[in-house]
C-alpha cells in the first residue's frame, strides 16, 4: 500500500538541524522546580500506594500468605482476577511483588491493580527527568516532552480512579463511567508516548526512555480490563446500560442552567472574565496571555471572550490544571485561531496542533481553528482535545492531514464544520460529533482520502468516534476533479478502532466500499465499524467492505449504544434548557 498516511517518509524529511546547547538544556531554575515539584508528587503517590497496601496487609491472614523465601504461588483471588486480562503472567507477578496482594479478596485486587499503575507511572514520571539536561534533536526533544505531559496525565487520572474506586461511591454509575473514561484515557497517554518516541531517530534518550516506560501500558490496560469485568459482573455493562428513557435536547448535567445559557447568548451580551482583542481594547492582546491570568482548577466556569481576528500563537495550550474555561468567539470565520506548525518542523503529531486542550470542562464556541500547514507538510493538528466534559460548538476545524485530534476522554462537538483530507477526525476520545458538517478537500495526488483514524488499541476501553446526524460533503476542488480521489468513511489505525455513523447524510463522493484498509488485513476483525440508517447517494451498503468487524446496524438497541446518552455521558444528562442537541437517537 502506498505511503501516504499518519508518518511522512524519511526520504522526504530534510535534514534535522541540532539544537545549540542553550536550546536543548533548560535553565537550571526551571530544572530545580520541576524536579523539586515530581519529587513531591512521586512521594505522594507513594504514600498512597502504601496506604492501601498496609490497609489490606494489617486485615486477618486468609492463610495465602507465605513466610518462606520461596516465591509464594498465586492464590485463587489473584488467578481468577489475572485471568480476566491481556497481559496474564505480568498481572500475576505484580500482584505477587505488591504488599497485602497475598491476602487481598478479588475486590481488594481491582483498588491494588490500580494502585500499582499509578505507583509504576508516577515512577516513570520522577525517573525521566533525569534525562531532561541531556542533549536532544527537535524531534527527539518534543516526543521526550510529550511524553513528560502525558505521564503527569496518567498521574492524575489514575489518582483520580484510585479515589472513586476505593470510596463508598463507586458502585454508582456515574462513578463507574469516570473511572473507565480515566483508565482508558490513561492508556491511551502511554500509547501516545510511545509512538512519539518510536518515530524519533534511534538514540540515548529514546533507549532510556522505552526502557523506563517499559510495561506501562499493559500494567494500565490490566487494571482496566479487571475494573472492568468486575463492574460487569455487579452492575452490568458500565458502558451502554441506561435504563431510564432520556428523549429530545438535553444538556450534560456538568453544565449549569446559566452555563447552557450561554452557549446562546450573543457574545456582546456575555459578562466575560477576559476579553482578548488583536486591537488593544481589551484586557489583553494576546490568547495565551488569557491563558496564563484564568485561574487553576477553578470551581466555577471561567469566560475568555476573542474578538474577531486573526491570532497565531505559539504553543496554544490549555494545560490540565486550567479547569472548566470557556472560550467564545465572534463566530466562524471571524475569530480565527491558526498555526502552520507539522510534522515537517520535526516535532511530534501531538506537538503540531495550532490549540490544544486537556483541562476538564472546557468549552469552545463561535471559533475557527486552523492548521494552514497544507497537505505536502502531512500531519498538521488544528485542535486537539484531551479534556473530560467537553463541548465544541458552532465552531470550524479547518486543515488537512489530521485536522481534528479527538485525543482521549469525553467530548461532543455540535454544528461543527470540520475540513481535512487524510484521517482528518482521529484520535482515542469517546467523542459524538452531531449535526456537524465533514467537508472532504482535494488531496495531493495520489492520495486517498479517509475521514476518519481511530486509534482504540485496548478492547476495554470506552472509546470510539459516533458520527450522529451529520452531512458528508465533498468541497469544490474535490468535486472538480471529477472523482480522481476515493473518500473513505475510515482506517483502523489501532487493533479495536471503533467508529459509526448514524442516521448521517453521505454525498457521491464516498466509495462505494465505504471503508479503507490500513494494512492488509490488520484489525479487519477486531475492529467495530457501524452504518445505521444513513442516507444520500453515498450512504449504499451494498457493496461495502465484508470485514468481519463491519456491520451494517439494523437494530436501534445496537445504535442506541452510541448516542449521547449512552456513550459518552450514560445517566447523567438532565432536561435543557439551552442548546438543543438529541440524547438519543431521534428526538
Amino acid at each position: 500500500m502506498m505511503n501516504y498516511g499518519r508518518l511522512t517518509p524519511k526520504s522526504q524529511a530534510e535534514p534535522e538541524p541540532e539544537l545549540s546547547e542553550a536550546a536543548n538544556k533548560p535553565s537550571a531554575k526551571a530544572k530545580s522546580k520541576l524536579k523539586l515539584l515530581l519529587i513531591i508528587a512521586f512521594i505522594l503517590i507513594v504514600a498512597s500506594a502504601v496506604s492501601v497496601a498496609l490497609a489490606i496487609a494489617l486485615r486477618p491472614k486468609s492463610g495465602g500468605g507465605s513466610d518462606s523465601m520461596i516465591r509464594p504461588k498465586p492464590t485463587k483471588a489473584i488467578s481468577r482476577v489475572c485471568s480476566r486480562t491481556l497481559y496474564q503472567n505480568l498481572c500475576v507477578q505484580s500482584f505477587l511483588d505488591f504488599p497485602g496482594s497475598l491476602s487481598a479478596s478479588d475486590e481488594d485486587l481491582v483498588h491494588i491493580s490500580v494502585n500499582m499503575s499509578l505507583r509504576h507511572v508516577g515512577h516513570a514520571l520522577y525517573t525521566s527527568t533525569d534525562i531532561n539536561n541531556l542533549e536532544m534533536s527537535s524531534r527527539v526533544r518534543s516526543a521526550y516532552n510529550d511524553c513528560l505531559e502525558l505521564l503527569q496525565e496518567s498521574v492524575d487520572q489514575l489518582q483520580q480512579s484510585l479515589d472513586v474506586a476505593t470510596s463508598s461511591s463507586s458502585s454508582s454509575k456515574e462513578r463507574v463511567e469516570d473511572v473507565m473514561t480515566w483508565l482508558s484515557a490513561s492508556l491511551t497517554n502511554q500509547d501516545t508516548c510511545t509512538d512519539g518516541l518510536s518515530d524519533a531517530e534511534e538514540g540515548e534518550v529514546k533507549k532510556l526512555m522505552q526502557e523506563k516506560l517499559k510495561d506501562l501500558a499493559e500494567l494500565v490496560s490490566n487494571s482496566l480490563a479487571i475494573y472492568t469485568s468486575a463492574k460487569d459482573e455487579s452492575d452490568g455493562d458500565p458502558i451502554i446500560q441506561n435504563k431510564r428513557r432520556l428523549m429530545g435536547n438535553q444538556f450534560p448535567e456538568w453544565m449549569s442552567k446559566n452555563e447552557r445559557r450561554l452557549m446562546e447568548m450573543p457574545a456582546a451580551a456575555i459578562q466575560a472574565d477576559i476579553v482578548v482583542s488583536k486591537d488593544g481594547n481589551a484586557t489583553f492582546n494576546t490568547i495565551k496571555e488569557a491563558i496564563k491570568k484564568a485561574p487553576q482548577k477553578s470551581g466555577r466556569r471561567f469566560i475568555i471572550y476573542v474578538k474577531a481576528g486573526r491570532y497565531e500563537e505559539s504553543d496554544l495550550k490549555v494545560g490540565r490544571k486550567k479547569t472548566n474555561l470557556m472560550f467564545i468567539g465572534d463566530g466562524k470565520g471571524k475569530t480565527v485561531i491558526t498555526g502552520g506548525i507539522s510534522v515537517a518542523d520535526h516535532v511530534t503529531t501531538f506537538h503540531t496542533a495550532s490549540f490544544a486542550a486537556t483541562g476538564a470542562g472546557f468549552m469552545a464556541r463561535d471559533i475557527t481553528f486552523e492548521n494552514y500547514a497544507g497537505p505536502e507538510k502531512h500531519q498538521a493538528v488544528a485542535l486537539r482535545i484531551g479534556a473530560d466534559h467537553s463541548v465544541i460548538y458552532r465552531c470550524s476545524i479547518i486543515g488537512y492531514q489530521d485536522s481534528l485530534y479527538v485525543h482521549s476522554q469525553r467530548q461532543f462537538y455540535r454544528e461543527c464544520d470540520i475540513y481535512g483530507t487524510v484521517d482528518f477526525i482521529f484520535g482515542n476520545a469517546a467523542v459524538v460529533l452531531q449535526n456537524c458538517n465533514i467537508y472532504a478537500r482535494k488531496p495531493m495526488d495520489r492520495q486517498k482520502i479517509t475521514i476518519t483514524a481511530q486509534n482504540r488499541k485496548d478492547p476495554n476501553q470506552n472509546t470510539g468516534i459516533s458520527i450522529h446526524s451529520c452531512k458528508l460533503l465533498a468541497q469544490p476542488d474535490l468535486v472538480a476533479s471529477n472523482g480522481s480521489f476515493q473518500t473513505f468513511l475510515g482506517r483502523p489505525w489501532k487493533k479495536y478502532s471503533r467508529t459509526v455513523y448514524l442516521l448521517s447524510y453521505m454525498g457521491d463522493h464516498i466509495d462505494p466500499m465505504g471503508w479503507l484498509e490500513w494494512d492488509g488485513s490488520f484489525a479487519l476483525d477486531t475492529l467495530y465499524y457501524g452504518e445505521y440508517m444513513n442516507y444520500g447517494p453515498g450512504a449504499a451498503v451494498g457493496r461495502r467492505v465484508k470485514w468481519p468487524g463491519y456491520r451494517v446496524i439494523t437494530s436501534a438497541i445496537e445504535a442506541s449504544r452510541f448516542t449521547v446518552a449512552k456513550f459518552i455521558y450514560g445517566s447523567t444528562w438532565l432536561p435543557a434548557t439551552g442548546v438543543a442537541f438529541l440524547a438519543g437517537l431521534q428526538g
